[in-house]
């Protein structure tokens, strides 16, 4: 089963991706940043993107849940508002 959560910010997309096989995936523009391939405790993964003035923000995101998965994301330690795609 693969999950998948979309969201937007400023120009630049972030995917997280979720199978039980291929573990946790983040995507900043269809670049991976960070996977984990951890099946027992919630994943951490960190990136990064470049907002429209030019500085460096750090991206922080999570997945956890065994039947029903659960995703957030934050980007300079705001909270994104995720869209569920898969």
């Amino acid at each position: 089963m693969i999950s998948e959560w979309i969201a937007k910010y400023e120009n630049t997309e972030i995917k997280i991706t979720n199978s039980w096989f291929g573990g946790e995936k983040l995507f900043v523009n269809g670049e991976l940043q960070d996977e984990q391939l951890n099946f027992v405790t919630p994943s951490r993964m960190t990136g990064n993107l470049t907002n429209s003035k030019g500085e460096k923000l750090n991206i922080k995101a999570n997945v956890s849940g065994f039947f029903t998965v659960s995703c957030r994301a934050f980007v300079d330690n705001k909270k994104l508002e995720l869209q569920q795609t898969k």
